[in-house]
C-alpha cells in the first residue's frame, strides 16, 4: 500500500498543501487537475526526488526517509525530461542504469523495446519525444517496479499506443501486488483505466476516493434552466450554453424532473464543472 499522510511541499511561491490518502496494492490512481495543479510535484515526492516539508510518505509501511534506496528499488518513474545518455544507444542506456536495479531483466527490456517499436541500436538522442518516453516506460516496467508513477506521458503517444498502454497498465496491475499513479490531461485515459481519483487545485486536495463511487456522488443535468436552478444547492456548477443549459449536480437520491436529461459524469465533465465552481 502506498500512503500519503497530511503532506505538504513549499517551491517557491507554489505550495503543496496536506495531501493524504492511500492507494491499495493492485490498483491504479488518477490524478486530475489543471496546470500548476501540483501533479508533478507530487509525483517527484513519491519517487522520492522531493522530501517533503511536512507529512509522510510510506510504501508497504516503510518511509522514504526510514530505508531511502530499498524503497526507491520499489519504483519505477516515467518523467519528462532527458534522462538517459543522448549519445549512446538504448541498449547501452538500457545496461548502464539497469545495473542500479536488483530486479532489472535485459531480456524483459529487449521485449518491451520490441513490443514498443524502438529500436535498440539507436541512439537516445535520435527518439522523438514519444519514442523517449516510451523508452523510459520500458524501462520502467523492466526492473519490475512495485508503483510505477506516469507524468503526463500518455499526450505524446499516438493513437494505437496509448490502447497497448491503458492494457499494460492492467496487466501490470493484474496481480494484485503493483500499483499505478498516472497524471494524465487525458481524462479519457483516466476514464478508462483508473480505480481511484486524485483532484489538486492550485496545490490543495479537492477529492479523493474510489472513481466510481466519486461519480456516483454527481449527475449531469441538462435542459431548462429553471428547471435545474429548483434543484438549489445540489447545483455545484450551471452552464449556459446556446442549445441549452446543463450543470453538475450533487446526486442526493431523489428523482430527477423528468424533463430534465440526466447522466453521470465522465472526468472531463467533472473536472470541468468542479474547476469553474463559486465556492
Amino acid at each position: 500500500m502506498l500512503k500519503v499522510e497530511n503532506v505538504s511541499k513549499y517551491l517557491g511561491s507554489f505550495r503543496l498543501k496536506d495531501i493524504s490518502f492511500e492507494l491499495p496494492d493492485g490498483y491504479i490512481l488518477g490524478v486530475i487537475g489543471e496546470n500548476c495543479a501540483g501533479k508533478t510535484t507530487l509525483l517527484r515526492l513519491l519517487a522520492g526526488l522531493y522530501t517533503e516539508d511536512e507529512g509522510s510518505v510510506e510504501l508497504d509501511g516503510t518511509g522514504y526517509g526510514q530505508a531511502e534506496a530499498a524503497v526507491k528499488q520499489k519504483i519505477g518513474a516515467v518523467f519528462h525530461g532527458e534522462l538517459f545518455d543522448m549519445r549512446d544507444t538504448l541498449r547501452c542506456n538500457a545496461r548502464r542504469y539497469g545495473q542500479f536495479y536488483r530486479d532489472y531483466e535485459e531480456e524483459l527490456m529487449e521485449s518491451y523495446m520490441a513490443d514498443f517499436r524502438l529500436d535498440a541500436g539507436r541512439k537516445y538522442g535520435q527518439l522523438s519525444k514519444g519514442e523517449k518516453l516510451k523508452f523510459a516506460l520500458a524501462f520502467a516496467l523492466s526492473h519490475r517496479p512495485k508503483l510505477l508513477l506516469l507524468d503526463e506521458p500518455a499526450a505524446n503517444f499516438d493513437r494505437d499506443f496509448r490502447e497497448m498502454f491503458r492494457d499494460i497498465l492492467r496487466k501490470y496491475t493484474e496481480n494484485g501486488e503493483n500499483m499505478v499513479a498516472l497524471s494524465s490531461h487525458m481524462t479519457s485515459d483516466i476514464d478508462r483505466a483508473a480505480d481511484y481519483l486524485l483532484y489538486l487545485e492550485t496545490g490543495s486536495q479537492v477529492m479523493y476516493g474510489d472513481i466510481e463511487y466519486i461519480r456516483g456522488k454527481y449527475r449531469m443535468a441538462a435542459g431548462e434552466e429553471y428547471r435545474i436552478r429548483l434543484l438549489k444547492d445540489r447545483v455545484v456548477h450551471l452552464e449556459k450554453g446556446e442549445f441549452g443549459t446543463k450543470a453538475l449536480v450533487r446526486n442526493s437520491g431523489k428523482p430527477f424532473d423528468p424533463m430534465l436529461k440526466v447522466w453521470e459524469p465522465s472526468i472531463e465533465e467533472l473536472m470541468y464543472h468542479v474547476a469553474k465552481r463559486e465556492d
